[in-house]
């Protein structure tokens, strides 16, 4: 039996009180050796009132990302972290996807270990003003057999942080489940947890090497008027420019509206259109296909795109027109967890991966980026012992215009 305080689906509503994202980047680390990850089992990864007190702040991107809008570029193939080190798939028979609690201060200094430059979490609002890290629009606990559930946005940060493990060791709050795209719900069980945190414990805990993608997330089945939109927005905002000092970060946000404000709220950070790529539609055709990703950009002075993987390969010919409006492309989805896969996205031209394998693919990459000399190369040494230099996918020109032609037909289902 499901009791729910609040309304689960609401087609149109007016002002509603909801949540925003961060970002920031870091050297490659010295390469590692390449491992091959399979596809089986891999997460499935969508003028404003000036307000002085920003103007006070003079936050800094690193010396790796030039911000401004015809002078941005990403300088090097970027990874990030997918909520930290990975998102968490409960249903999944990969320990790795259960391993360490998503957008959690452990989960952002795990993903540290290893040569990532961001790390992308969802940031939202509380409805007492504060910006608080946690991905769904709802959250759910059991009590006396009963479960409970509740719009992220209408708990207060008390209530919010009453759920799972606390602060004091060994002390459990709240029961915390989940419920899947299919509806089934689940204990939120990984092997490591840890206690839900704020968007201000993330600036003072998480590893200062690592950059911030900060996602605002809204709801999708809420329009939301501009003047709520404005309010969260400028709640988060206060965090980042109090706390960002300078650390890297960038915005992003499947909401085009969204995204659109931020951009006009501040000129410090870049900002980022989300987008599925066409890979599922929406009431709103700006989030529909690319190609409108590119308008929205345009209209609004954003530095670039996040797209779903798959809408880059059902439509490679995009990139080229994102390449000439002198965007950046960053992508995300369950194929930026095969090696073969992001490279060849690197031959594209897509600026960079967001991952939840990212220990494999940070591995991946640095064998990338290595000089090519002798890769792929046999060395014979004395009597019948051999050492194979491994080698990293090499693709003739004519080879990657296939490839390019091939895919789009490959993933269509």
């Amino acid at each position: 039996m499901i009791l729910s305080p609040t309304i689960l689906q609401i087609p149109i509503v007016s002002p509603l009180r909801l949540l925003l994202p961060l970002r920031r980047s870091v050297s490659l680390y010295p390469a590692m050796a390449l491992k091959a990850v399979h596809v089986s089992d891999i997460p499935t990864i969508d003028q404003v009132p000036d307000n002085p007190s920003f103007s006070a702040y003079s936050a800094s991107l690193s010396e790796d990302v030039d911000v401004g809008r015809a002078g941005f570029k990403i300088p090097k193939f970027l990874v990030v972290g997918h909520r930290g080190s990975g998102m968490n798939i409960l249903q999944s028979t990969d320990r790795r996807m259960k391993a360490i609690k998503e957008n959690s201060i452990l989960s952002f200094n795990a993903a540290a270990k290893y040569a990532v430059d961001f790390i992308e979490f969802d940031v939202q609002v509380t409805k007492d003003g504060c910006p608080v890290i946690f991905h769904d629009d709802f959250i759910l606990s059991e009590e006396n057999g009963i479960i409970y559930e509740k719009r992220m946005t209408e708990l207060s940060l008390s209530e919010f942080l009453s759920y799972g493990p606390q602060r004091e060791p060994g002390k459990m709050g709240k029961s915390l489940l989940r419920k899947t795209k299919e509806g089934k719900i689940l204990s939120w069980d990984v092997e490591t947890d840890d206690h839900l945190c704020t968007l201000q414990e993330a600036f003072e805990k998480s590893d200062p090497r690592l950059g911030f993608n900060v996602e605002l997330k809204f709801d999708d089945h809420i329009v939301y008027q501009h003047d709520h939109l404005v309010h969260v927005l400028q709640a988060i905002l206060k965090v980042v420019f109090d706390y960002g000092k300078d650390r890297p970060i960038l915005f992003s946000s499947f909401h085009p509206d969204a995204a659109l404000i931020v951009r006009k709220l501040q000129s410090t950070y870049p900002v980022f259109f989300l987008t599925n790529g066409g890979t599922e539609i929406y009431y709103d055709v700006r989030r529909n296909s690319l190609e409108e990703a590119v308008k929205v950009c345009l209209k609004g002075d954003l530095q670039g795109i996040v797209s779903e993987v798959k809408g880059v390969f059902r439509n490679p010919g995009a990139v080229a027109i994102i390449k000439e409006a002198k965007l950046s492309l960053l992508t995300y989805g369950k194929l930026n967890n095969v090696s073969e896969a992001v490279y060849l996205q690197h031959l594209m031209g897509v600026d960079g991966v967001i991952v939840d394998l990212v220990k494999e693919i940070t591995e991946a990459v640095s064998e990338m980026m290595r000089p090519s000399e002798n890769i792929g190369e046999e060395i014979v040494l004395d009597g019948d012992d051999r050492v194979t230099v491994k080698a990293k996918p090499q693709f003739s020109e004519r080879e990657l215009s296939f490839l390019l032609k091939l895919i789009p037909e490959l993933i269509q289902h």
